[in-house]
């Protein structure tokens, strides 16, 4: 019966991690809540009928814990993963990691110190046809891949998702670390990383196109150089009203692949495609923290990924700076 510890519910997915815990723990709880908002944890808590408390030293190294869930504002997950990570326990993190790639290695560093499983809050990598993907880049299904595109978005600035209270923190640069690009972005940064190996160069154009929540950007597009020679193209946004989510690109001298409406994933050329046949999928997100608590996860594949997500935020880091400079930015 794992007992997982949610250290801040800040996080608009908060909730959803929180009903995943109760549907697949014998418990059908969180085995206590945590959050430096009192209202909004007892809130949270007494919807999932457990435990709140207002002392973090309460959350933390419990002997009853088995895990911790941490979905705190995004400048401030690295607080709580220097205590979190001392624990030696597996620690589920909603991404992105940090909002510097110096606090991200700092994170896989007492990750690797302590021996604590360290999880991040993506999912895509772990989907059954992203994993049949990858297995035909190692083929070589595609001839030579000159290009790797991914486009996440949703309508959350027209829609005025972020106005209450407990979501507004998505809005304030001190609390979130940027807007759509590091909220929505980051996904697709981390399955091309994961995908297509290492990124030594960025430029970007980030902005804000609604006026809504003007501290911060709502809309952002990431040119990337991979050590291979391939090309990379990042689209995200909170502006998207319409076809925002259209999915992985890729672009090879023999075949190409992208999202058919309808169909999913295909593979081919022009008219003459087939469906990507799915690999099975890997637990990700609450499914992997029970997995890695229970040893059913290697320490190889969890620190595989852990290296994309620290490279995720050095890439981002490094858009961030282009948009700034106007200027190509190296990955350090």
């Amino acid at each position: 019966m794992p007992r997982i510890a949610v250290l801040s519910v800040a996080h608009i997915h908060s909730k959803e991690y929180c009903k995943r815990i109760a549907e697949l723990t014998s418990d059908k709880r969180p085995y206590i809540i945590w959050d430096e908002d009192q209202e909004r944890g007892r809130r949270i808590a007494a919807e999932f009928s457990t435990m709140y408390t207002k002392d973090l030293h309460v959350a933390l190294y419990d002997p009853l814990v088995d895990g911790y869930l941490i979905c705190a504002e995004n400048t401030r997950h690295m607080d709580l993963l220097r205590r979190a990570l001392l624990d030696s326990k597996p620690v589920l993190c909603e991404k992105p990691l940090a909002t510097s790639g110096a606090e991200a290695e700092e994170a896989m560093q007492l990750a690797k110190e302590y021996d604590s499983s360290l999880i991040l809050g993506y999912f895509q990598p772990f989907f059954g046809q992203n994993r049949a993907v990858k297995k035909l880049l190692k083929e070589g299904a595609f001839g030579k891949v000159t290009h790797m595109n991914f486009r996440n978005g949703h309508d959350a600035a027209y829609g005025h998702w972020f106005d209450s209270s407990d979501l507004n923190w998505f809005t304030k640069p001190k609390l979130s670390g940027g807007g759509a690009l590091l909220d929505l972005g980051t996904h697709a940064v981390h399955l091309l990383r994961h995908l297509g190996g290492r990124v030594t160069d960025v430029m970007a154009h980030i902005v804000n196109c609604s006026g809504t929540y003007s501290e911060v950007d709502d809309y952002g597009l990431i040119l990337m150089k991979f050590a291979s020679g391939v090309i990379g193209r990042v689209e995200a946004g909170w502006v998207f009203t319409g076809a925002g989510n259209a999915g992985l690109e890729i672009v090879g001298s023999e075949k190409s692949l992208w999202n058919e409406p309808g169909k999913g994933l295909v593979i081919g050329k022009y008219n003459n495609t087939e469906p990507v046949k799915p690999e099975k999928a890997r637990p990700d997100r609450v499914e992997r923290l029970l997995a890695a608590i229970e040893g059913k996860v290697s320490k190889k594949e969890l620190l595989e990924d852990l290296r994309c997500s620290v490279d995720a935020v050095k890439i981002m880091e490094a858009a961030y700076a282009s948009a700034a400079s106007g200027t190509w930015k190296p990955v350090s």
